[in-house]
């Protein structure tokens, strides 16, 4: 297990091979960096006193899945595997890898000045240099006389190769690749410029060569979207470093390190245009919608937390993504064109544009009638146009559903909501609650009556309670007061709930 990161040597700190091997430096492969970086945090959530489902959670705080995917994936990982995530657009494939890579460690010594990040002891120890060659711009620059053939590490003097410590980052040590027809080897592989070669006439300059994404990758990780897009061609050349650790670039005769790991993803109509060797090389994980009602309403809060946005109130909210979740379990995905309707892009703008068209008609407050009109936006941009005719007939399809499904969203979120309260804070009261509803009639059409007790928390008791709740679980932001806020969920309960809490509230009950 690796010391805490606190114990590390500072990013920028200089030394020599010789230091590092009498500190005891180990090379690692970027999975096993990986693995024991995984097994660090794991290791310090027990202590903790997390349990193993909340343990794995905590690697992963900007995505929500369920636990046997993270654990799936874990697994893989500290296993030493490649990763392919694969499963329908939107279902957060690329935001799992972006996590990913926000885990992995990214301080580590290299030899200073190498273009692929040597590490130290690849050049000046035989067991580095067997496990790790390195690069052949590090072998001429420590090899007698720059003589590329007759380096060997014994006779490299650890004391005369610098290391520096760096901080892995985008274009060295991390690499990311859009899938298209047009990615073409070369793009991967780099090329080594023949211009600057004459302009330079030292082949040891990294000048002289331009990394390519698997070279850019090297000791650390590799992103690739849409893996099935790329042509074979560009899939054989990745093919290669995963099986040999090496890439050779064009117009070179000699191959550099290309030791990373990948992590691709694939949409499901793309799975059959990754070849079979390829695939083989990649531990594939199925990345599905959240079954879980409440999963799906985390996701919608984490990405407004990260946005700042304006306040919309938890039963709007909830509805919201409840009208998304039952469109994905009764339109069928076999059409193309609303494959992503139902994507959790579209979970994230309903919450979004319900706030836009409140602010536009110049409310603070959003209502039903604003988040009807943010799912039918959210949910008619997400459909891809391929033309007039087949554009509306797909829009009315979505109009439809909206008109239809939303009215028995806005009452199961009312009556989950309602619910939550009656059965805690109320403790099942019915008088409190009976005290409750009198106390809130009479203050949500009285204008005069509303200031009042918004002054003074003394008035209307079992309504300030109701306020002390609403601002707690809810937290609106200016100009939305917590009181304003409270008479808007009032209103929303009355209208949607009927404050009926005869049936279970299910949050995973489907509509």
């Amino acid at each position: 297990m690796p010391n805490p990161a606190e114990a590390q040597p500072a990013v920028g700190a200089r030394a020599t091979a010789a230091d590092l091997i009498r500190a005891g430096e180990v090379p690692l492969s970027p999975s096993e960096q990986f693995r024991e970086e995984i097994l660090r945090r794991l290791d310090t959530a027990r202590r903790q006193g997390l349990d193993r489902a909340q343990a794995l959670r905590a690697l992963f705080p900007r995505t929500v899945l369920p636990v046997s995917t993270y654990d799936d994936l874990v697994t893989a990982l500290v296993a030493g595997a490649h990763l392919l995530f694969f499963g329908p657009s939107g279902a957060g494939k690329t935001n799992l890898a972006k996590e990913l890579w926000s885990i992995f460690p990214k301080a580590i010594w290299a030899v200073d000045g190498c273009p692929v990040l040597d590490h130290p002891l690849s050049v000046a120890t035989e067991a580095g240099a067997a496990r790790f060659p390195p690069c052949p711009i590090c072998q001429r620059r420590f090899a007698p006389d720059g003589d590329f053939a007759q380096f060997a590490p014994a006779r490299v003097d650890p004391a005369k190769v610098p290391a520096v410590r760096v901080r892995l980052r985008e274009g060295f040590g991390f690499a990311r690749l859009q899938g298209s027809s047009e990615v073409f080897p070369d793009y991967l592989t780099g090329n080594v410029n023949l211009r600057k070669l004459e302009e330079i006439g030292d082949p040891m300059s990294p000048l002289v060569l331009e990394p390519g994404k698997l070279l850019q990758a090297n000791r650390g990780l590799l992103l690739i979207d849409e893996i099935g897009k790329l042509p074979l061609g560009t899939q054989n050349v990745l093919l290669q470093s995963l099986q040999e650790g090496s890439v050779t670039p064009a117009k070179s005769r000699e191959s550099f390190p290309g030791n990373f790991v990948a992590v691709c993803t694939s949409n499901l109509s793309d799975l059959d245009n990754i070849n079979d060797p390829l695939s083989d090389r990649l531990t594939s994980l199925h990345i599905e919608y959240n079954p879980r009602h409440r999963d799906n309403v985390e996701i919608v809060r984490l990405g407004r937390s990260e946005s700042a946005p304006a306040y919309l109130p938890e039963i709007l909210l909830d509805a919201g993504v409840r009208v998304i979740e039952t469109w994905r379990l009764k339109m069928s995905e076999d059409n193309p064109d609303i494959g992503e309707v139902g994507s959790n892009r579209t979970l994230l703008d309903v919450a979004a544009r319900t706030a836009a068209v409140a602010l536009l008609a110049g409310r603070s407050l959003p209502s039903a009638e604003d988040v009807h009109a943010g799912l039918i936006h959210a949910m008619r941009g997400r459909i891809r146009a391929r033309s007039g005719d087949s554009f509306r007939q797909n829009e009315r399809r979505v109009t439809e559903f909206v008109t239809q499904y939303l009215p028995p969203a806005l009452k199961r979120s009312g009556g989950v909501y309602w619910c939550r309260y009656f059965r805690g804070p109320l403790h099942e009261s019915r008088p409190e609650a009976e005290g409750l509803i009198a106390e809130g009639r009479r203050l949500k059409d009285d204008a005069e009556l509303q200031v009042k007790a918004a002054a003074d928390p003394t008035l209307f008791p079992r309504f300030q309670a109701l306020v002390g709740y609403v601002g707690g679980r809810e937290s609106p932001s200016l100009p939305t007061t917590p009181f304003a806020a409270t008479l808007n969920v009032f209103r929303l309960l009355e209208e949607y709930s009927l404050f009926s809490c005869d049936e279970e509230a299910d949050d995973d009950a489907v509509l």
